[in-house]
């Protein structure tokens, strides 16, 4: 089979070689002009991966749609949930398989952990304590992920996987939310000796609250001083698990010694999360078989942010 990736950055770099792995003929389309994105939907690609950045999502999937083409677009699917709808819906009318770059999910601790929660293994899920920094932005100039007229800000790059992520642990919906969106570093390098303001956020905090009653808080930082390694406590009304990197998770129980789960390596890592859900996609593909993440649950995760940024706080803006 054949794809077409629109976008050069993070889609030739990161999507060009999982889909190869998987197989797949490539082809790079550059998303900067409609022209070539039009000329690629138009043409024998079995399948559209559309990894623009967010506020170009909605006029590629649409031209991937409008010839009747599957499409895998990534995070976090436009620029709100209106955005989103208007896409979801357009599949659903063209009749065509759709896909949503929420890799997390094939991460073997999470995949796992989910499945002792479902097992009972620490009663029912009550709350997920989870924090993370990453100083990634740090050593990058400005750009759209900088530009919140564009898309950009660490909520919507981070945060819409964190979402799906604990969307797929509850098993339920988000019905209540508040955020702190934070801009800890303001002017950035524009790449040609000057600087420029960001005007989206770099870090957050999130409180969300699910339909079961269930609660979750996340940390997170993209241009934090330093990178420290993740913190994930899944805590039960029986237990907790704790993750404690990709394939490494542990059941803590009251009184109890915890209970060490070592899981098969998940070679390369993000690569690795991101290569098993290609092959999902390809497998999909295959079989004509409808699967999740798609853009039902990027529908449900731009609701989230939506509500999130209503009544968020920010800071250093």
């Amino acid at each position: 089979m054949k794809v077409a990736i629109i976008g050069r950055g993070f889609g030739a770099g990161a999507m060009k070689p999982a889909f190869e792995t998987c197989g797949w003929q490539v082809e790079i389309v550059p998303s900067r002009e409609m022209g070539p994105v039009e000329a690629a939907c138009a043409g024998d690609a079995d399948l559209i991966a559309v990894h623009s950045p967010p506020f170009q999502h909605k006029a590629h999937v649409m031209a991937a749609l409008s010839n009747g083409k599957p499409v895998l677009c990534d995070k976090p699917f436009g620029l709100d949930a209106g955005e989103a709808k208007d896409m979801r819906d357009a599949a659903y009318a063209a009749g065509v398989l759709h896909f949503l770059n929420f890799e997390m999910r094939c991460f073997p601790s999470w995949d796992r952990a989910r499945e002792l929660i479902r097992e009972g293994a620490i009663g029912d899920l009550v709350h997920v304590s989870w924090t993370k920094f990453n100083r990634g932005l740090r050593v990058r100039d400005h750009g759209w992920l900088n530009d919140v007229s564009l898309g950009g800000g660490w909520l919507g790059a981070s945060g819409s996987h964190d979402i799906d992520a604990l969307r797929f642990l509850f098993g339920d919906e988000i019905v209540a939310g508040s955020a702190l969106l934070r801009t800890e570093v303001g002017m950035r390098p524009d790449g040609a000796g000057g600087e420029e303001k960001s005007t989206a956020e770099d870090a957050f905090s999130m409180w969300l609250e699910f339909a079961g009653g269930g609660t979750a808080s996340v940390d997170s930082a993209f241009a934090a001083s330093l990178a420290l390694p993740g913190s994930f406590n899944l805590i039960g009304s029986a237990g907790a698990i704790v993750i404690t990197a990709d394939n490494s998770l542990s059941i803590v129980r009251h009184k109890h010694e915890p209970e060490l789960i070592e899981l098969p390596p998940l070679a390369g890592g993000f690569m690795g999360a991101l290569g098993a859900w290609v092959q999902k996609v390809t497998d999909a593909m295959n079989s004509g078989e409808q699967i999740a993440p798609n853009f039902d649950d990027g529908v449900a995760v731009a609701e989230a942010m939506d509500l999130l940024r209503a009544d968020a706080r920010r800071t250093g803006v």
